[in-house]
């Protein structure tokens, strides 16, 4: 290396932070790297003090990346993805495509749709990952396929792949009870019930919250009847 260049940071608490300004929190960080939340954490603080800057700013639990950060991110992202591409490829003797999605849409929408493609394009490998609920991108991935505002997608140069609603779903058998019956709430898409309500100005069941952890939990609940949850119709449409 040459001397006058500037010596790097540590890799891996570059790595650290790039994930958890992407992900948003230390936690998700920590569970796509596969060390702990305290490691990513530590990292993260050596980076601020190597750097001599503040990367993130705000209370423990609602931490926003400064303008630094910011930049520091973009820059960081576009780095490692360029590293894992070129890596890939080298290692590669056909064509891999990494695509990085959430999991409720791999679930009801993507994966029910691979056998056909594999037939329509046999010389691709597709490989999945899966993507953090706030991300748009994903380490290695060339491509992230995520539920998204069609304003915030095309900002951020994103291909509308499908035209989407959301709405209301419960059993046929149990419509009579809508207005009593329980809210499934799913914590990757707390916000689904207050964004349907105020596109519709429906009015909300009034049973209490029942939580599930992701969206194709509260499709499969709602058709066992457990309760009625806000769905995307791409995830339901077959049941539809």
């Amino acid at each position: 290396m040459s001397g006058n260049l500037t010596p790097l940071p540590s890799l891996n608490a570059l790595r650290a932070y790039e994930a958890m300004a992407r992900t948003g929190a230390a936690t998700r960080a920590a569970r796509e790297l596969g060390v702990t939340h305290g490691a990513v954490s530590r990292q993260v603080k050596a980076l601020e003090a190597a750097l001599g800057v503040r990367l993130f700013q705000g209370p423990r639990h609602r931490l926003e990346l400064t303008d630094a950060g910011r930049t520091l991110a973009v820059e960081l992202t576009r780095g490692f993805d360029v590293l894992t591409t070129a890596v890939a490829r080298t290692r590669s003797d056909g064509m891999d495509l990494h695509v990085a999605v959430h999991a409720s849409l791999s679930v009801k929408w993507l994966i029910p749709r691979l056998a056909d493609f594999a037939e329509r394009v046999p010389g691709v490998r597709l490989h999945l990952s899966a993507l953090e609920p706030e991300a748009v991108s994903h380490p290695g991935a060339e491509l992230a396929i995520r539920l998204m505002d069609r304003t915030r997608a095309e900002a951020l140069g994103g291909i509308i792949l499908a035209e989407n609603e959301i709405g209301p779903v419960i059993r046929a058998d149990r419509v009579a009870d809508y207005a009593a019956a329980s809210r499934l709430v799913s914590r990757t898409h707390p916000r689904a019930w207050r964004d349907w309500q105020r596109l519709s100005g429906g009015p909300l069941p009034g049973g209490a919250e029942r939580p599930v952890e992701h969206l194709h939990f509260a499709v499969d609940a709602a058709l066992a009847g457990w309760g009625v949850a806000a769905l995307p119709r791409l995830l339901v449409q077959s049941e539809i």
